[in-house]
């Protein structure tokens, strides 16, 4: 893996790793091999946990030479986005090319996972430890060259991997650049130059720039987009990719990859998982259940302080809920000393993150209850809790606070203060319902 920046293929143009300032493309750190774990990729497409019919439909469209140049993988957070990007990666990049076939002629491409393309192609399974060794690679450069350095990963020649650049976490115009940069040049090693983009959250003007390669693709690139939601995309990037869409898992199937995958968790927390992992095989697998019901104690807080201020905006002065631990007054010092707590570094960001997911799992389960279908709820350990939630918080409160979340969470993709985001937010839904 190149350690150097900007070291491309043998193809490619020079650069000028020491003065980024100089280069019409801002340069990027890739993280050495001897820093990644060993690949945890599956070893073939068989072990792919679900969507088998779209996989099939993938590997067939390679084995045909007809998958689009321009491809959104979409499915929720933990479908298994990265990983079908590199298993496709490396089906059409293997030397050897292996085939399988069906009694009904049908012919899918698969991987032998032993070639030095395929074996390069794996060793970027774990992207975060990736991006984590590209980002301390950046923070060793002197501070004027820091601004100009974009976070890419090459584990092989012809593959370029662009994830979210930190802290912000956007893709930003330098890496575009970068890619466009590299598509021009026939691939080095392999049949094909492959680039992924690891989200769909952009900047404009990486948008922008992104929406050029596209209408006009060279014949021997393919670029993949994976999603959470394709609308955050431009409808022209849109209309220019064909769209493939990984769906949920039912909860039984995540319960019993549970009960195969990890063994050592309780039945009680399975069932918990396998709702709260939303149908992504993934997710549920890596899920952290302990830092989810802190940052989900916290959700509640906000939830706590809507429905006591509900009850105080009551002009009967009868609480609709019977719970000695019901809060009758909203205790905002406790709400604003909570999310004090959510405003610095990079921690904070992605502590940020688990609360704002686990107010959103926690809204929908009030709709749920609302709308009569408590048998769909995610948070199953608190229904009771949720129960008196949904007595005491209207329909239209539980609406007006899923848009406000909404905001913020656009906001923090606009790099807007955490702080003031949080209070912003804590107020509104302090107020009145």
């Amino acid at each position: 893996m190149c350690t150097d920046l900007l070291r491309g293929p043998r193809r490619d143009p020079p650069s000028t790793p020491h003065s980024p300032r100089d280069s019409p493309v801002p340069s990027a750190y890739h993280p050495m091999q001897a820093m990644t774990t060993a690949p945890t990729l599956p070893a073939d497409f068989n072990d792919f946990v679900g969507n088998s019919s779209t996989v099939e439909s993938l590997r067939t469209a390679i084995a045909g030479g007809r998958l689009p140049h321009s491809l959104i993988l979409a499915g929720p957070s933990g479908a298994g986005k990265y990983t079908l990007a590199l298993m496709l990666t490396m089906s059409i990049e293997c030397e050897r090319q292996p085939r399988d076939l069906w009694s009904n002629g049908q012919t899918l491409a698969g991987f032998c996972g032993h070639c030095a393309n395929c074996t390069r192609i794996a060793s970027a399974a774990d992207l975060e430890a990736q991006v984590a060794a590209a980002v301390a690679a950046r923070d060793e450069l002197r501070e004027t060259d820091k601004k100009d350095t974009r976070v890419l990963i090459q584990p092989h020649p012809d593959v370029l991997i662009l994830p979210p650049d930190p802290p912000q976490l956007l893709i930003k115009l330098g890496q575009v650049r970068t890619l466009i940069q590299q598509a021009h040049y026939l691939p080095a090693e392999a049949p094909r130059r492959i680039f992924i983009l690891t989200a769909a959250n952009m900047m404009k003007e990486a948008a922008n720039s992104l929406l050029k390669i596209l209408e006009e693709p060279p014949d021997s690139v393919n670029i993949i987009i994976l999603a959470e939601n394709p609308g955050e995309l431009l409808p022209t990037i849109r209309s220019r990719c064909a769209t493939v869409r990984l769906g949920a898992l039912p909860v039984e199937e995540i319960e019993s990859l549970l009960a195969y995958r990890r063994p050592e968790v309780p039945p009680k927390q399975r069932a918990l998982i396998a709702r709260l992992s939303q149908g992504a095989a993934g997710r549920a697998l890596a899920f952290d259940l302990d830092a989810y019901t802190a940052a989900r104690a916290d959700a509640l807080i906000f939830l706590h302080n809507a429905a006591a201020g509900s009850q105080a905006g009551d002009k009967s002065g009868a609480p609709r809920l019977a719970s000695e631990t019901w809060v009758h007054e909203p205790d905002h010092t406790a709400l604003f000393k909570m999310t004090e707590t959510y405003r610095a570094g990079a921690d904070g960001q992605q502590k940020t993150s688990a609360l704002l997911r686990a107010l959103a799992l926690l809204l929908e389960d009030l709709l749920l209850l609302d709308s009569g279908a408590p048998e769909l709820l995610r948070n199953i350990d608190l229904r009771a809790e949720l129960e008196r939630l949904a007595a005491a918080l209207p329909f239209s409160w539980v609406e007006r606070a899923s848009h406000a979340l909404d905001q913020v969470q656009s906001g923090l993709r606009r790099n807007l203060l955490r702080s003031l985001s949080l209070d912003a937010f804590a107020a509104q839904l302090t107020t009145q319902p």
